[in-house]
């Protein structure tokens, strides 16, 4: 079948330079943005996944235009106002709960009703979450049993600021409230915990009314309601997420040496390195510097020989709750228990993560204990894989795929690991990367 890969042996050691595609949070939101902006936008390195296309394919549907060049993106803005709302309209967030989340705080003011749909996977997500905030601007939403997709939603024109409490950590429901505050009538106040910041940095690069008070466990944030948005150019850095399965390839390999070239180090997305620092993993940042208020660096990994067990805090789940599926690969070759709690968010996400964490470790032959919300890995630092291992039926998700690759090549074993195509949504240049750092 075309659509599995088969992996038979592990990766051979290696010594590389490396580029990793563009950071998806980012890249969506320039879109988003760009497309309420007065004027031309263009954006470099944005990252041509399903997700950031989707996102370009809904702002058409708007009256946006878009073009596409070799090297760069360009996407003509009307302003804050300028989305032509038509009857019937049907966008698609297909696999991206940060499209579909987010595209609904700027639709606060349509005039017309508009229908959301996504994929198989995305419809099972909660959207109640942000429809609950949204309707109290004063939009109406309907959603298939008052929770997913497929819903509507229908704007209002008089726009009451609000005042929200975000306690899930979730900067697809803050940035969805930050995207409504900017057309409400008056300050809107948020209380957020702790979150990945990118639309904050976005907004205040651009100068737009936003105030953020940094608390040690929540922010507060204030918007007022903005007239106008600049037109602005973007060199979008390297994703960290993405960058996370090729620093822990490189930290499981043997005699293995890469750097990963600019990077998005932003500290509300850094707790993979904060947790495999804590672990005994070498990982070193160059060249670090801001751009547009985001930190980028180079990241340098080398081989790791001995790993330590973790009781990771729970105060990082939220900086790292992407990528716990190849931390928990790390813990497996650990020299003790592992312990990570508060991870029930974790299955709420494409599929249940904490849930396919489990059965790729016991797929491997590593004993661990799950609960709701955590999970226990009994460690074994001389680990290997001898054995037929089978991975499909993950609802798709490219994380679970891409995490299987990485075991397969990390631990070695004869896999065959379905749905190779779920890489798109994300990260398409996954296995040609890969392929890169097999090659001598």
């Amino acid at each position: 079948m075309a659509n599995e890969i088969i992996i038979k042996k592990k990766i051979n050691n290696f010594k590389k330079k490396i580029f990793v595609s563009g950071d998806k949070s980012i890249s969506i939101r320039w879109v988003l943005f760009a497309s309420i902006a007065s004027g031309i936008s263009k954006a470099r390195n944005l990252l041509i996944s399903e997700d950031v296309l989707a996102a370009i394919e809904i702002i058409k549907k708007f009256g946006i235009k878009v073009i596409r060049r070799k090297n760069f993106f360009v996407i003509f803005g009307k302003g804050i106002n300028g989305y032509n709302y038509k009857k019937n309209i049907v966008i698609n967030a297909k696999n991206s709960a940060t499209l579909g989340r987010l595209i609904l705080g700027l639709l606060i003011n349509s005039t017309e009703t508009i229908k959301l749909i996504g994929d198989k996977s995305l419809s099972k997500r909660d959207f109640k979450r942000v429809a609950s905030p949204l309707s109290k601007f004063g939009a109406k939403f309907k959603l298939k049993n008052d929770y997913g997709l497929p819903l509507t939603i229908k704007g209002s024109k008089n726009i009451n600021p609000i005042k929200y409490n975000e306690t899930r950590g979730s900067a697809q429901c803050k940035s969805s409230v930050i995207l409504g505050a900017i057309r409400a009538n008056g300050t809107t106040h948020i209380k957020a915990k702790k979150s990945r910041d990118h639309t904050e940095k976005i907004m205040e690069d651009l100068n737009l009314p936003i105030q953020v008070t940094n608390k040690k466990k929540f922010d507060l944030i204030k918007i007022k309601k903005i007239k106008k948005i600049k037109n602005f150019n973007y060199n979008i850095p390297s994703d960290i997420s993405s960058s996370a399965f090729f620093i822990v390839l490189t930290a499981l390999s043997k005699e293995s040496e890469l750097v990963i070239k600019n990077v998005n180090i932003n500290p509300s997305r850094v707790g993979i390195i904060t947790i495999l620092k804590k672990m005994g993993v070498k990982i070193f940042f160059q060249n670090k510097r801001i751009y547009k208020g985001e930190k980028i660096a180079d990241i340098k990994i080398k081989s790791s020989k001995f790993i330590k067990p973790i009781n990771c805090p729970s105060k990082l789940n939220t900086s790292a709750i992407d990528e716990f599926l190849v931390i928990f690969l790390v813990a497996a070759k650990a020299n003790g228990i592992s312990y990570f709690k508060g991870l029930a968010e974790l299955n709420k996400k494409e599929s249940p993560r904490l849930k396919w964490g489990s059965v790729i470790l016991n797929k491997m032959g590593i004993k661990n204990i799950i609960t709701n919300n955590s999970i226990k890995i009994f460690g074994n630092p001389n680990f290997e894989i001898r054995k037929k291992i089978v991975i499909k039926n993950y609802l798709k998700d490219h994380r679970v795929f891409m995490t299987s690759v990485v075991a397969a090549l990390s631990f070695g074993g004869f896999w065959t690991i379905h749905d190779s195509q779920s890489i798109k949504t994300s990260f398409p240049n996954f296995l040609k990367i890969i392929n890169n750092l097999k090659k001598k």
